[in-house]
């Protein structure tokens, strides 16, 4: 602002006035800078906002929300013998009252496929990673690798070729249990979505529907 004023003029100004001009023009050079500094502040604060990455937990808590994965979907296995006598007939209606999948429990299911069969619970360590998978049911005989036709026993190590689970074939695992009661396949109804197909579930998993 003073640019205008040569030293001499400046110099011939009363003092009183001289204090004036000098003070005035130091208030306006801070206004400057603070409406700058103000400015830039913002645009920072604006622009982390919108960058500002989502934590490693706020990304684990929503996988975690995920539901479980029903296994089902496709045919039987080849060499599978459909029951001469199932207590409960294809096309019955029955209640679940397995709890090895979330939501089954209680659950109302059409029965589609009632086999003769060995069915295990087995440990495994799924091939896709992650922590090993206990007591899970079920394996027919006829989704383990080479098991022929007689009933493994306990912590017998086979090789699972079942895919109707994520991580499963291929999958090495320890038979944790065996039974040789009629398994079936259903359809059933969960949060509103039918799951077809669903393998396995024991006889005694199940009840008539009323």
């Amino acid at each position: 602002m003073m640019t205008g004023m040569d030293t001499t003029t400046i110099s011939k100004l009363p003092r009183r006035s001289l204090l004036t001009l000098v003070t005035g023009a130091t208030v306006l050079g801070l206004a400057a800078c603070s409406g700058g500094s103000g400015n830039q502040t913002a645009t920072a604060s604006g622009s982390g906002m919108s960058h500002t990455p989502m934590s490693s937990s706020s990304m684990s808590t929503g996988s975690s929300s995920m539901p479980m994965h029903h296994g089902g979907g496709g045919p039987v296995p080849a060499g599978m013998t459909a029951a001469a006598h199932p207590k409960y007939p294809v096309g019955s209606t029955v209640i679940l009252t397995a709890n090895h999948m979330e939501g089954m429990d209680g659950a109302r299911a059409t029965v589609v496929g009632a086999y003769s069969t060995f069915t295990y619970a087995v440990n495994y360590t799924p091939t896709t990673g992650g922590a090993m998978v206990k007591d899970h049911k079920w394996v027919v005989q006829q989704e383990i690798r080479d098991a022929g036709t007689q009933r493994l026993t306990d912590g017998k190590k086979v090789v699972l070729t079942a895919d109707h689970m994520p991580g499963v074939r291929g999958a090495t695992a320890t038979i944790a249990s065996s039974t040789d009661q009629t398994v079936y396949v259903v359809d059933y109804t969960v949060g509103g979505m039918t799951m077809k197909n669903h393998k396995w579930v024991g006889q005694d998993e199940m009840k008539a529907a009323k």
